[in-house]
């Protein structure tokens, strides 16, 4: 059979072109997007079928699983046709096909819904490469394609992929003929970690240390009374509800990925949770009139409530550095933090001086009541 693409010389230009393997000469090639992964193939179009050779270097050939496939329903991970390789505790390197249907997937061999051939794998200079034949259907151009590489258990079991963003967008198109290929955007993991971590930064991030400020400043005017209480009351509430949606989102995401936990952030997360949730029962819904308790529920108010911001904001870094959003993100988070210090500095200097004044004044005043009018 003779296999052919017009793709030669466009992807001998655009990744490390290497036809001399020992059992296949390849004629197209392309580097994918991420995780430094390149894709041999020679196809046939007018018998759809495909041989291809996935490469993935800098393997740790003992504890390193490595996939690609087609997914001929959808776009991304779930209903993917997949190859997978790895080294098992023996020193055997195994090549499989596997079907995926769901994110918690433990790469389980099984049968693909195409035919396949010759599903093999070689190790050679940190790389695994993976070799197969495929039988598509007459005349397919475009496919929708998947790769990945992840740890493993003890057991020759695979664990699940690293959640960064390299590994959630190592999806995409494959022309075979032009060797054109795009990358995906990270699907819905990427839309529901960039909700659960927007949410949370409004909330834990922003708006209840804005809520402090407002409680700890503004009730200093006497002016401001009852406004103060009234702003401090809605941004606090605002945001405990943004980030009880925040929390909602984050908890999805860990059910739906069990099988990788980021234990420092979720923990934080959840103690957070609970001593907002304490925090709003007890500030609001809980609050004596006696003084001597009074005293007692403000310091446990202040000790619950500073505790809660100053989790916040760890969490909110720790989240960013998960998320990997682009620079300029946390650059804006850090500017936006930067700006209520300066805030805090300006109010705590303004605030002093208004109690000393008020203070003067009361002390005066007090003297003058306490002085005998004369007169003479």
């Amino acid at each position: 059979m003779v296999f052919f693409s017009n793709a030669i010389f466009l992807c001998k230009a655009q990744c490390s072109f290497n036809s001399e393997f020992p059992r296949k000469n390849f004629t197209a090639c392309s580097n994918l997007p991420v995780l430094n992964s390149t894709l041999y193939w020679n196809y046939n179009i007018s018998s759809g079928m495909v041989e291809i050779a996935f490469r993935q270097p800098g393997i740790d050939i003992f504890s390193t699983w490595i996939s690609w496939g087609i997914n001929p329903t959808s776009i991304g991970m779930i209903d993917a046709q997949a190859f997978v390789a790895y080294t098992r505790n023996d020193g055997n390197l195994i090549a499989y096909t596997s079907p995926i249907s769901s994110y918690r997937t433990s790469l389980k061999e099984g049968a693909l819904s195409f035919p396949v051939y010759d599903v093999s794998a070689m190790y050679e200079n940190n790389s695994i490469t993976i070799f197969a034949t495929l039988q598509l259907p007459r005349e397919t151009i475009m496919v929708d394609h998947v790769w990945q590489k992840g740890p493993m258990y003890g057991n020759n079991v695979p664990k699940i992929h690293s959640l960064l963003r390299h590994e959630l967008r190592s999806y995409g198109t494959l022309n075979f003929l032009s060797g054109n290929v795009k990358q995906g955007s990270g699907g819905k993991l990427i839309v529901l970690k960039s909700f659960h971590g927007i949410m949370c930064g409004i909330s834990w991030g922003i708006m209840l240390p804005v809520g402090v400020l407002i409680s700890r400043y503004l009730k200093v005017f006497k002016t401001t009374d009852p406004i103060w209480f009234k702003l401090h009351v809605t941004c606090q509430s605002s945001g405990y509800i943004i980030g009880l949606i925040g929390w909602a989102t984050g908890i999805n995401l860990g059910a739906q990925l069990s099988g990788l936990r980021y234990k420092t952030h979720g923990c934080i997360g959840i103690t957070l949770f609970c001593l907002a949730t304490i925090q709003v029962i007890v500030g609001h819904l809980i609050r004596p009139k006696e003084r001597k308790y009074r005293i007692i529920w403000n310091i446990f108010h202040f000790f619950v409530g500073y505790g809660t911001i100053t989790l916040g904001i760890v969490n909110v870094f720790i989240g960013i550095q998960i998320l990997e959003p682009e620079q300029r993100w946390k650059a804006t988070y850090f500017g936006i933090l930067v700006l209520l210090g300066c805030v805090t500095v300006l109010l705590e200097t303004l605030s002093t001086f208004y109690l000393y004044y008020h203070e003067k004044n009361d002390s005066l005043d007090k003297m003058d009541r306490a002085t005998p009018f004369n007169p003479s």
